[in-house]
């Protein structure tokens, strides 16, 4: 009963605060230490050898253990004469019990430092593992903005997946066992101080998931590009992993093993990762997490099912600005857009139909078998405040979001 006051408390608290309370918190730096390209990961280990690392907790998952994804990682650390202690038990969504369970690991341990491998869930257990340890023992602890008061343990990532950005982000995601909401962590302590962007780890990602991670990245980026926080420096990245994503993502779902393919849209998630902490996302995020607690719908499957049906929604605030994605120099020859003789309104309708042909091209469809009409009044509710907190460029009521998520159903 404790935890759910607590966790009730902060979330109200976080809704109230709204995204003013992650906009304060924001890192003066736009990300960490970086290494990226072939052998990134072993470069990686190297230095953190170098910060006089005796024993090290890496945070993964089962399958990428036994595919020997983490050996790579494991045996550079032990040639450079680091203990390394394992907790394998990441799932998708990680929740509090199972952050307990690597929690207790660490703590036992004592390691120096954390290392995440793998996608988002096991980066954002271990940012909570290594806040959680220092910060009074319990994941609930630093649930909420700002709460965690002490320095995390060293925290270090290489992630496994192109997508989450979770690598390069102020923020963690947990969930709750019983009932499925998701909770987060939001301080800029949580980022990791040093990540590897390797993309011979990540040559064997069937095609499916490469798709959904890659448009999962290519919504951080959209959703920093057109809200209402939009900054030079998160521009930036926007429009790089904007572009990239176009160019490689088809390359890397089509051909697997292209290295240069799989670099540049690792990078771009990458990118879009750190528009998140400086611009945030919007109503796509409001609604696909909805659909990820009610279905366990992946959740860059259902950012991209939902992306162009938010940018419809919105195109009378954003035209100007999909107008420029547009003008892009791989969207604009992609589009064949008549530059001087095309209108704003056309460039950001050949925006939003470059987005659908992205998911034309990966087999994702327009909808979700798993929607439920029963549901959708209570979808709505949840994702109408979650939504409203966020700098979305037109804000959403009940209807307006019953309606677009009708359009989503089979």
């Amino acid at each position: 009963m404790e935890q759910e006051k607590l966790l009730t408390l902060v979330t109200n608290k976080a809704k109230t605060k709204g995204f003013k309370s992650m906009m304060s918190v924001l890192p003066s730096a736009p990300g960490p230490l970086t290494f990226v390209g072939p052998g990134s990961a072993e470069q990686l280990c190297a230095h953190i050898s170098g910060l006089n690392v005796s024993k090290i907790l890496i945070v993964t998952d089962k399958p990428l253990l036994e595919l020997g994804v983490v050996a790579k990682a494991t045996d550079a650390l032990k040639q450079k004469g680091v203990e390394v202690i394992v907790f394998d038990g990441v799932l998708p969504d990680p929740t509090l019990d199972l952050i307990e369970d690597g929690l207790a690991i660490q703590l036992k341990n004592n390691c120096d430092a954390i290392l995440a491998i793998g996608g988002g869930s096991s980066i954002d257990a271990a940012k909570t593992i290594a806040a959680a340890a220092t910060n009074g023992g319990k994941p609930q602890k630093v649930v909420g903005y700002e709460t965690v008061k002490n320095e995390p343990v060293l925290l270090f990532a290489i992630p496994t997946t192109s997508g989450t950005g979770s690598e390069a982000t102020l923020a963690a995601v947990v969930s709750d066992a019983d009932t499925h909401e998701k909770f987060f962590v939001v301080d800029p302590k949580i980022t990791p101080k040093a990540v590897a962007l390797d993309p011979e780890l990540i040559t064997g990602l069937p095609p499916s998931i490469t798709a959904a991670t890659g448009m999962d990245a290519l919504t951080h980026a959209i959703e920093s590009w057109i809200g209402t926080r939009t900054n030079p420096i998160g521009d930036a990245y926007a429009k790089q992993s904007i572009e990239m994503l176009f160019k490689y993502l088809p390359v890397a779902f089509a051909d697997g093993k292209n290295i240069e393919a799989r670099e540049q849209v690792s990078f771009a998630a990458y990118c879009g990762g750190i528009t998140i902490n400086t611009g945030g996302v919007g109503f796509v995020h409001a609604i696909a997490h909805q659909f990820g607690a009610w279905y366990s719908t992946p959740h860059g499957l259902a950012n991209a099912v939902v992306l162009p049906e938010v940018l419809r929604f919105s195109k009378e605030k954003i035209e100007d600005r999909l107008a420029e994605l547009a003008e892009l120099a791989e969207l604009a020859d992609m589009l064949s857009l008549s530059l001087p003789s095309d209108s704003v309104s056309t460039k950001a309708d050949k925006f939003i139909d470059a987005v659908v042909q992205l998911n034309v091209t990966f087999g994702i469809g327009t909808t979700l078998e798993a929607i439920k009409a029963s549901d959708v009044s209570a979808i709505a509710t949840r994702a109408v405040t979650e939504g409203s907190a966020m700098p979305a460029p037109k804000m959403m009521d009940q209807s307006e979001c019953e309606t677009l998520i009708r359009t989503m159903m089979v």
